[in-house]
Order: structure tokens, then C-alpha cells, then sequence
């Protein structure tokens, strides 16, 4: 079988990134013929036989909202041309203009653009932001109600997709997998730098260029934390949360540490990990944090908890409840013994949810989704693999 897989990247370090090359990996597995539409692709993948890159360069337009379209007409183009060669082309989100038969839904737009808990943000960056959101609304909904399937990666997301008019036959759930041998808790614990000897050490993870990660909330709640250093971790470019750390007279005990790659040694240095995102589809740092062995403070509002073990996790009702944060993170910091059996709990549920599982989920997947639009075609010499 012979399929585009149309994203932005398929690489390690980047979340949606990461999940698109276990994919392709696990097609290549089964003998199969990739396209890979794309501005990035893991040398260690492009390199594989079976593999076609077909890069698609956005660098140097002025925004990603013009660097979207660009790379969405230039997909549509190659498709157009080579559609026949094509068994089945498989999207993520809104990002091509040509027909898919399968879409990714890692994000959707219109429910963050309703969310409640949406920074309303009066300037031109706001502005700028809705704009975004509410084009890449419509221009989804016009992907997902046009794909033959449409697979979330979490049941919030799938209940996300019903509200946007995808009808429910044509959606299904697969939870994005971790690496359980790269994100492990076997390895020797350091101690990151500047943390004082018997300081609970608490690590954000999240680009914080963007409010929806809700640091400001975890910074708001340092102050009731006095035994607690935060480590975070995200590109902070621009950021306005170094600032904010001085104004709430934390920033001796928060160490921004820039976009790291060593995700797997910073989660063995801390105590636990704090992921309250305002909106998150399926959190990998959730799962990374569970492969590690580290319990997490996170949110309602994060997508796939259906598939973490309660026992790993403090869920907060509301993520910008800082009382009900500072609690939270109080609880873990004081008692070894409690995160000792949550990130135990979190582990072996961790260990159910390999990439390589994930993967061949979704091979299953477009197997049949390619044996159904023979049985659709009438077409005999269709043979999946």
C-alpha cells in the first residue's frame, strides 16, 4: 500500500511531530510506501527504503498563519498531480487543500476558540490569535467532515469533533502513545542545578509563548509553596513569566531553562511534573511523565486522563484555581512516600501505552479504511496489506 502522510514534521522533540514519525514507522514495518509531505523529516526516517520526502519549505514568510497556506497549496499541488500513484493520503488537522481520506485530529481549533478558560487578550497579538483560531476553525471542520475517518487522540477531542458537525461513525480514538525505554525511571536521579539540598524540585513543561500552558497559574502558586524550586522547561521567547516570577518575589526558586531536548533527564530530576493546561488535546508530557515514573498535577481541561491511571495523578477541577494548585502541589512535595507509589502506578500504566502499540493501531486503521474504499470502488486488484 502506498500512502501520503501530509504534516508539518515527523521528529523526535516535538510532540505532534513525535507521534507522525512512530506512524510512519510502523507503516514502514508492514512493508509500505510512504509520501511524506513535509517541512521536516528525521534523518533517521528519510533514510529508510520505502520512504519518498516530498519537502515543503515555509522559512521566511511573515507568520504561521501564511506559513499554513503555503504549505497548504503546495500539498495540494503535488497531490493533484500524483493522486493516482496514492492508495490513501492521511492528513493532520487542516493542512492540505487537497481531499483526505484520513485525518489526524490532534487540536481543535473551535473548541479552544470557545473555551472559558481563552485568555481575552485586547491588542494586535490578540487580535492576531482569533483571527487564527477562528480560520483554522472553519478550514477543519471543512477536513474532518470531508475524510472518510477521522481518528482523535482522545475522547475530549472525539467529543470535540461531534459538537463540530463530524458525524460519529466516522471518528474513532487512539491515544497518543510514549517511548517507554526513553522516558524511563530506572536511571540515576540528578540534581539539577541551583536546587538546594532537600529541595522538592517541581518541572513545567510548555512553549511559553502561548498562555493556554497556564504557567502563570503554577507561578501564582508558588508563593504558598515555600519548600518548593521550579524548573521550566519551553521556549520563552518573548515570554512575559520571567517577569512575572520577580513580581511575585519567586524567581530565586523558578529556573527558566529555554527549549530543552533532554525532556527524559529533566523529568528524572524532578519530584513530579505540574501539566494544568487551560486546553490540551492528549498531553505527551502526561504520559512522558508517567513512562518516568514521576506523578503529575495537572487539569480537567487536559485531554486523555481517560487512559492515565488516577492513581499517578492530582486532577484539578478548574486549572486556574490556585489555591486548589498550591494544594496540590503542597500534598506531593511533603509526602516521599505518596509520590513514590504514584509514579510506581504511573509507570506501569505507561508501559500498556508504547509508540510501537500506538502505530499499529493506526496501520489497523488505514488498513481498513483503504479495504473499504475498494469494497466503495468495486475495485478487485485492491489487496491492504
Amino acid at each position: 500500500m502506498h500512502i501520503a502522510l501530509v504534516t508539518h514534521k515527523f521528529a523526535r522533540g516535538d510532540g505532534q511531530g513525535r507521534v507522525n514519525l512512530e506512524i510512519a514507522r510502523a507503516a514502514l514495518r508492514r512493508g509500505w510506501t510512504l509520501s511524506l509531505l513535509a517541512s521536516e523529516v528525521a534523518c533517521e526516517l528519510r533514510t529508510q527504503p520505502g520512504v519518498t520526502w516530498i519537502p515543503i519549505s515555509v522559512a521566511g514568510w511573515p507568520s504561521e498563519l501564511v506559513r499554513n497556506q503555503v504549505f497548504a497549496l503546495a500539498s495540494w499541488i503535488w497531490l493533484a498531480r500524483h493522486r493516482r500513484e496514492i492508495d490513501l493520503v492521511v492528513v493532520n488537522g487542516f493542512i492540505t487543500w487537497a481531499a483526505a481520506d484520513v485525518a489526524a485530529a490532534h487540536f481543535v481549533h473551535s473548541a479552544w476558540l470557545h473555551s472559558p478558560y481563552r485568555p481575552r487578550v485586547r491588542s494586535l497579538r490578540g487580535a492576531y490569535q482569533r483571527l487564527y483560531s477562528s480560520l483554522n476553525a472553519r478550514l477543519e471542520r471543512r477536513a474532518y467532515r470531508g475524510a472518510q475517518l477521522v481518528i482523535a487522540v482522545s475522547e475530549q477531542v472525539r467529543q470535540q469533533l461531534l459538537a463540530a458537525g463530524v458525524e460519529p461513525h466516522a471518528t474513532e480514538v487512539i491515544p497518543n502513545g510514549v517511548d517507554t525505554r526513553e522516558f524511563t525511571p530506572d536511571a540515576a536521579r540528578a540534581d539539577p542545578k541551583g536546587a538546594q539540598s532537600g529541595q522538592v524540585v517541581a518541572l513545567f513543561v510548555g512553549d511559553l509563548r502561548t498562555a493556554r500552558k497556564n504557567l502563570h497559574t503554577v507561578l501564582q502558586a508558588l508563593p504558598r509553596c515555600p519548600g518548593v524550586r521550579l524548573l521550566v522547561a519551553g521556549a520563552a521567547g518573548g515570554s512575559p513569566y520571567p517577569a512575572i516570577a520577580e513580581r511575585l518575589g519567586v524567581a530565586q526558586r523558578v529556573e527558566f531553562l529555554g527549549f530543552r531536548t533532554d525532556l527524559p533527564e529533566l523529568m528524572r530530576a524532578a519530584d513530579f511534573i505540574v501539566f494544568p493546561s487551560l486546553y490540551e488535546p492528549c498531553g505527551l508530557v502526561l504520559l512522558e511523565a508517567m513512562a518516568s515514573g514521576r506523578p503529575v498535577v495537572t487539569a480537567r481541561t487536559v485531554g486523555g486522563l481517560e487512559v492515565a491511571d488516577p492513581a499517578c495523578t492530582v486532577v484539578l477541577d478548574a486549572p486556574e484555581d490556585v489555591a486548589a494548585m498550591s494544594a496540590a502541589i503542597n500534598q506531593l512535595a511533603g509526602s516521599p512516600e505518596l509520590r513514590k507509589a504514584m509514579g510506581a502506578a504511573g509507570r506501569r500504566r505507561a508501559l500498556e501505552l508504547d509508540f510501537a502499540l500506538m502505530g499499529e493501531r493506526y496501520c489497523d486503521r488505514f488498513a481498513y479504511s483503504r479495504a473499504d474504499q475498494c469494497l466503495d470502488q468495486g475495485a478487485a486488484a485492491c489487496n491492504p496489506k
